[in-house]
This record gives structure tokens, sequence and C-alpha cells, in this order.
């Protein structure tokens, strides 16, 4: 939608192919309905925060930053807020005003939306784009956007066509996985904590001794894993390294060093000295949590706390600073906020999102090999490399 703004904005006979009955499928169904639209980062910081195309990103991110998104839907009658982490949403807290107002510009520029319309190939001459093909028409064009998305939330539409129009033309695809996605494992005590939430905890993934993430937020159990912000974006860095067995460690009490934290649990200790060790923890964790700590702390739960070694309570401590789980997979692209791989940037020119293969081809959003972290930055990248793109092909056709 953004790219076929741009394009119809300067001048462009424009036509959006969109697959399903209604466009913005996907985007009304992000964050939880509400619509992370951006993150109100400046460009550079934003771009670091994406784990693959970070330098590619540089380029988009700066023609059409978060705050140029935030005054194109200002400008449309949509304001936004900014919240925790400098996540923004629209102050309606509806993703569907986002859309209807994408929808609203696109029919003010004279963009024709051909709903129900799967674009099946773009078809080249000369070395350049002469027209897409859909399942039932054919459309002459000088200039095509692939702005497909991925591979998640298939549901959406996302299927794979544009990876399959882009190798088609001859360019590589970087393998693709689902990102930003609940993590699954194989601990048979985490069925026991589902729908668990916690909060102000550390979570950590390694791999073959590597840390590859380490942040502090909220997390949740699912009944065959991990899920919130935190597995989330850890997720972004296990995907593809499920072969190598990493492992991911939860500091339930990330404020307290591993000396201040035996200090603290000295104290609780003396404090319920006639109590069972598996009635002392109270202050400590969540009820839901205790019964699995006790269990793998190994100490006997009936024990009196005085009666507690000082291996034990050091055990304890070990598994307070790190309870860990073992990912092996994850729910799937039916749960990946954004899909990991796609077009490979070498083969896109940044400055203007087009193809350095096949003339009046660009290329926007998911379907290319780039992602980012949570928190509106791979809405805005799409944003973005849309925004680009669009400004581009109606250059390719003639219009200024």
């Amino acid at each position: 939608m953004m790219a076929a703004i741009a394009a119809a904005g300067r001048g462009a006979e424009t036509v959006l192919l969109e697959k399903n009955e209604k466009t913005g499928r996907k985007l009304c169904i992000t964050g939880k309905g509400r619509c992370n639209v951006t993150n109100a980062s400046e460009p550079d910081a934003m771009a670091e925060k994406f784990f693959t195309g970070a330098k590619f990103m540089y380029g988009p991110l700066n023609a059409f930053s978060s705050a140029d998104l935030i005054e194109f839907f200002a400008s449309n009658g949509l304001k936004m807020k900014r919240e925790r982490g400098g996540r923004v949403f629209p102050e309606t807290d509806s993703a569907y005003d986002v859309r209807d107002a994408l929808e609203a510009r696109m029919k003010a520029c004279g963009v024709r939306v051909r709903s129900n319309a799967r674009a099946v190939s773009v078809e080249t001459e000369g070395g350049g784009v002469s027209g897409v093909k859909t399942e039932h028409s054919f459309y002459e064009a000088g200039a095509a956007v692939i702005a497909t998305g991925g591979l998640s939330y298939p549901s959406t539409g996302s299927t794979g066509d544009g990876l399959d129009m882009a190798r088609s033309l001859g360019h590589r695809t970087a393998d693709t996985y689902p990102s930003l996605v609940p993590l699954i494992a194989n601990e048979p005590w985490i069925a026991e904590l589902e729908g668990l939430s916690l909060k102000n905890v550390k979570v950590t993934a390694a791999c073959r001794g590597k840390t590859l993430f380490s942040e502090m937020g909220e997390m949740l159990f699912t009944r065959s894993g991990i899920s919130g912000p935190l597995a989330l974006e850890a997720s972004g860095r296990l995907t593809d390294k499920f072969d190598k067995k990493p492992a991911v460690s939860i500091d339930l009490k990330p404020a307290l060093s591993a000396e201040t934290l035996d200090a603290r649990l000295l104290r609780d200790f003396a404090a319920n000295m006639n109590k069972n060790f598996a009635n002392s923890l109270d202050g400590l964790l969540p009820k839901r949590l205790i019964g699995i700590i006790v269990r793998l702390s190994g100490v006997d739960p009936e024990k009196k706390v005085n009666c507690v070694t000082k291996a034990e309570r050091l055990r304890l401590g070990g598994l307070l600073k790190g309870l860990t789980i073992t990912p092996v997979g994850t729910a799937g692209y039916q749960e990946a906020i954004v899909t990991m791989g796609g077009v490979e940037t070498k083969e896109i020119n940044p400055a203007t999102m087009m193809s350095k293969l096949v003339g009046g081809l660009f290329f926007a959003g998911e379907v290319i090999d780039v992602d980012a972290a949570t928190g509106g930055y791979n809405l805005q990248a799409a944003f973005s490399t849309g925004f680009v793109a669009g400004c581009s092909a109606a250059k390719r056709v003639g219009c200024v």
C-alpha cells in the first residue's frame, strides 16, 4: 500500500494487485490488533535493531524515517502515541484505523485496487519488466513492485509467492525461517507453567558458548515452551541454530548478584526456620513456580529450612539465577511475526529498491532478507522500503 501511494502520488498510473478480498489483512492483526506502527528511534539507531540487513536498511530508513511515517498518518487524520521502549501506536489503538488511513490515501491518489488478484509472475522483455500476470489477467507495466510478504501467518496470504517470482527471475533467496516466534522446549515441567507470565526477568540465549541474546523484560510460559517479548526476540537469534543445540537461561532475580541472592536466602530461611523447604519461598517466587523450583533443586520439599545445607542453598540460588531450558524448535510460521531470509540484499539497490538483475523490478517489505527485533522496526522497514520502491518505480516509468 505504501509503495502504491508513493508511486501514484508522483503521477504514475498505479494498480495494486491484492491477493485477498481486502487489503491489509496481516496489518490488522499486528500488535494484538493495536498495530505497533513504528519505533520512535532515529534511523541509524533503528538500523542497529536488525538481525539481518542492518547495513542495507540505513538508506531506506533515512529516506523515509519513523518521523516521516508519523507525519504521514497525521496528515491522513490518524495521530500516533508513544509507549514504552519507543513503540508507536495509533491513538485509537486500532490496526484497522491504520489500514483505513492507507486505503483512503490510495483512493485519493488514484490507486486502482484489484482484489482477489493473485500475481503469479512478473513478465520481462529486453532485460526489463513488461507486465504482471495474475491467475486470470495480464497487466502491462514498465515497473513492478513485489511486496508480497514472506511466509509468516500464511492464513493472511503470505505463502511465499514473491519469493517464487523472484527466483524465477534469477534472484537468489536466503534460507527462510520463522522469526519472532514462540520457542518450543523439551523440559517436561514447562506444561505445568502454561500461562504464567514473568516480569523483570533476564533471558539469555547462547549457542556453543557464544551469547546471542541477553535482555531484561517480560516472558510467558506456554504449554510447550516460552513466548512473550523476550522469548520472541531470542527466537530471532536461534531460529536457524537448533541443530547446534542452543540453550536459553532465565535469570529470575536479575537485580541481585549471586552473593546478594544467597544473603537474601539466608535471611528468608532464618525467618522461616521452622517451615518446610517447600513453604519457604513465597517471598521470592510466584506460587506456581515454587513447586517446579523445589523439584529441580533436588532438596526434600519437607525438609526443615534450618536443615538445608549450604550446598543445597547454593544449588537453589543457581537455579534462581539460571533456570535453563533447551529450545528444540519454534511454533512455526503460523505464529511467527516475521520471516527470516528472503531475496538477497546484495541483488537489490538500497537507494532505489530496484533489482540489480531486472530493470524495473522492485522489492519491498518482508520478501527481502531483512528482519529486526520487536518494537515496530519490522513495520517501519516495510513502510520505508515500500516508500522508496514506489518513488523509484514512478521515476522508472518517467514520472517525477
